[in-house]
């Protein structure tokens, strides 16, 4: 078996060069099995002579290094543009590899029987090794498939979440300039790397089409509560793989009259009918994460819609109506696919046409819409008209919410059990900021069910115990990689939808607490490992660690008006196209796969496990950083669990090393989550690789697509900055 082993590896060895060789489709694995099935009908003599002779160069290789060896070729793209620093992701993946590979061997084994008997009835293999051979090619077979099945398995799913986590970095502006003279100023201001300045208001999103429609209601009067409406409807039509109505938000706002701060927390929501084993098998076991994605499973109760109307309804001054004009005409008119989406759009094929609404709208024709192209949508149209006439409402009751609980039952591969009472009792919940202190300032963002506020504020608490490091110096950027370790220690132990679980929020931010941890930075290397700390409790409970997975696609809207008031808002479907099912003009959320799959560890229970009406905890990071109950910066971004070091990395640049706001959102990323250390390629921070792996770091150079859009309130007025890495600009007056 181990010549079957060794040639196996030899032809996904060939397969892979070709796959790179030729940038193909095909992934290599593919390609090498082929190649083998052709050798045997083919030529069965030379596989023969094949198998004899490369078992005399590899045979004495002790099996247990081979599937390792495979799923290092499997992953030579990604330890080249990652680095090698992802052992327990490869061990993991190549696990599971294994166990979805239980039962090819019996199919694929049945074609190569049939090979090896054409073969034999053309008489071009001798009948002796016809009978000699016969018995053991069932047994060979399944050896052979069952490590393609680790090569396949691992190459594709760190291909799946590399195409994943690293979203499309697009910073292309086909058409947008064309908006209006202000965009187009815009869109040259971020390509100089330049703020934007005003006097009056600012607003920063994710697509120029988003920030004009948010901008008139601005110039009209409106608050940044009225703007922030108009930006969500158009960034939900035109950006719809990140946000939508089929999705949630969080907001955080400063009031300006007032000067008090809060936050609304419109999370999407378990159905009543959901349980801890909602993403397990009937053995109990974690489902793949891409089984549990697809489909109504996933797909947790919106609250977006719900968040906007309570908003409104706090602290709007605009018609509500009005607010919908702008994503509306878009609907019914159209507008250009931008390059983001149809990258995106063309890099999900199999996702995307498993539902034939999604399919007709993302292929028409069967191809993916392309760039430049014009995109109507009238069923949006139809929903943004709803919404504008009845409210909220409209869209929690009636034919809007039947088609999404139609939608989520009724797709068969994997449907869910949401239902129209579910939608009924949604509702939006007021809580309290969580701020933390950084440099005599306030750093106040959303709790839970978010860990965004307090992980980002035990990562900078943990900063302020010490003497600002400079930019540059790898030291500096050793504190901040191991403070964040520690502060996602404590996040996977505690943090989850406090609502159901207890949480020592006020113990997790606790300046006492915080600089006790930061004693554990005041080494010169890298810290060997982490564990939560001991933060202070209202009363004892004991979790166990989550295990739950949280893919970016995700989007930010940073607002000031001319009352004073502050908006920070993020905004999502989570994973790239969410659930990937439509309805009703916009797609659903696949929020529920940020629960933890698990629901205990060793008979300790997971904090953040699904429960019915649970809200899943996101890491989210809306954030105001106050200083003297004034606003000085507005601030947020996508990006996944990445968010944390992304909004993190900007405020200490902002703060620590004076970089104006747009400088701040621009500067390449260098962030520490679970250990190994993310350095944005093709920056001046992959130069930090050397030194840091010196220290002790794993280390990983690829790409980091954040997306922070912020503002900063001075005494010289507002300027706002746009990640160059995605397509939104900062406007203001």
């Amino acid at each position: 078996m181990t010549r079957d082993f060794a040639v196996l590896l030899l032809y996904q060895l060939g397969g892979e060069t070709l796959a790179r060789a030729f940038d193909l489709a095909v992934p290599g694995p593919v390609i090498g099995l082929a190649a083998l099935f052709a050798t045997f009908v083919a030529a069965p003599r030379l596989a023969d002579w094949m198998r004899e002779t490369v078992a005399g160069l590899l045979g004495h290789l002790p099996l247990l290094f081979v599937p390792a060896g495979v799923s290092a070729v499997a992953h030579l793209d990604t330890f080249s543009h990652n680095g090698i620093g992802q052992p327990v992701a490869l061990v993991a993946n190549t696990v599971m590899a294994i166990l979805t590979s239980v039962f090819a061997p019996l199919a694929v084994g049945l074609l190569f029987r049939a090979s090896r008997a054409l073969a034999f009835r053309q008489n071009r293999l001798p009948s002796r090794q016809n009978a000699k051979q016969s018995g053991s090619v069932a047994m060979r077979i399944s050896g052979w498939v069952a490590l393609f099945g680790v090569m396949a398995g691992t190459a594709m799913a760190q291909q799946a979440t590399d195409a994943v986590d690293a979203e499309a970095e697009t910073g292309e502006t086909m058409g947008f300039a064309a908006i209006s003279a202000e965009v187009g100023a815009a869109l040259a201001a971020k390509e100089a790397s330049e703020p934007v300045a005003a006097s009056k208001w600012m607003v920063a999103a994710a697509n120029p089409h988003a920030v004009s429609a948010g901008a008139e209601v601005l110039r009209n009067g409106g608050t940044a509560a009225d703007a922030m409406i108009a930006v969500q409807t158009v960034l939900g039509l035109v950006e719809p793989q990140s946000s939508g109505m089929g999705g949630g938000a969080f907001l955080v706002w400063h009031d300006g009259e007032t000067g008090e701060i809060t936050t609304l927390d419109g999370r999407e929501t378990a159905p009543l009918d959901a349980t801890p084993r909602l993403f397990q098998d009937e053995a109990g076991e974690p489902l793949g994460f891409w089984d549990a994605v697809v489909g109504g499973r996933s797909v947790g109760v919106p609250g977006t819609p719900a968040l906007m109307q309570a908003a409104h309804d706090k602290w709007g001054k605009a018609e509500w109506a009005g607010l919908f004009d702008a994503a509306t005409a878009l609907a019914e008119d159209g507008f250009e696919v931008s390059p983001r989406l149809a990258a995106l759009v063309a890099e999900d094929p199999l996702k995307l046409t498993r539902q034939d609404v999604a399919a007709s709208y993302f292929f028409p024709d069967g191809a993916p819409v392309e760039a430049g192209t014009t995109l109507t949508n009238p069923d949006y149209a139809e929903v943004m008209k709803t919404l504008a006439a009845e409210g909220a409402k409209g869209f929690y009751e009636g034919e809007i919410a039947q088609g999404i609980v139609d939608t989520v039952t009724g797709f068969t591969d994997n449907p869910g059990v949401m239902s129209l009472l579910d939608l009924a009792l949604y509702e939006v919940k007021e809580r309290p900021a969580v701020c933390a202190e950084f440099r005599d300032h306030e750093v106040c963002g959303m709790g839970p069910p978010s860990s965004g506020a307090l992980t980002v504020g035990q990562i900078l608490g943990m900063l302020d115990a010490s003497e600002p490091g400079a930019a540059d110096d790898p030291d500096t950027w050793r504190k901040i990689g191991d403070a964040s370790r520690l502060a996602f220690a404590d996040r996977g132990r505690y943090m989850a939808d406090s609502d159901f679980v207890p949480m020592p929020t006020n113990g997790l931010v606790d300046p006492a607490y915080l600089a006790d941890r930061a004693k554990l930075l005041e080494g010169d290397d890298a810290l060997p490992e982490v564990a939560p700390g001991a933060p202070e409790w209202d009363h004892a409970m004991l979790y166990a660690d989550d295990e739950s997975i949280e893919f970016p696609s995700t989007s930010h809207i940073s607002i000031v008006d001319q009352y004073g008031n502050a908006l920070s808002m993020t905004t999502t479907i989570e994973n790239g196209f969410g659930s990937r099912l439509m309805t009703n003009g916009f797609l659903l959320n696949n929020e529920l796969t940020d629960f933890s799959f698990r629901s205990h560890d060793g008979g300790v229970p997971i904090a953040n496990r699904v429960e019915p009406g649970k809200r899943p905890r996101s890491s989210m990071s809306p954030t105001i950083v106050r200083k003297d109950g004034a606003p000085v910066l507005v601030i947020g971004s996508p990006g996944g669990s990445r968010i944390i070091g992304y909004t993190a990395q900007a405020i200490i640049a902002f703060i620590d090393w004076g970089m104006d706001v747009q400088q701040a959102v621009a500067m390449p990323h260098g962030l520490n989550r679970f250990g190994t250390f993310d350095l944005e390629e093709g920056t001046d921070m992959a130069g930090m690789q050397d030194a840091l792996t010196e220290m002790g770091f794993e280390v990983s150079v690829q790409g980091l697509t954040s997306g922070l859009h912020a503002i900063a309130v001075g005494a010289d007025g507002l300027t706002g900055g746009a990640d160059p890495r995605r397509e939104g600009i900062a406007l203001g007056e």
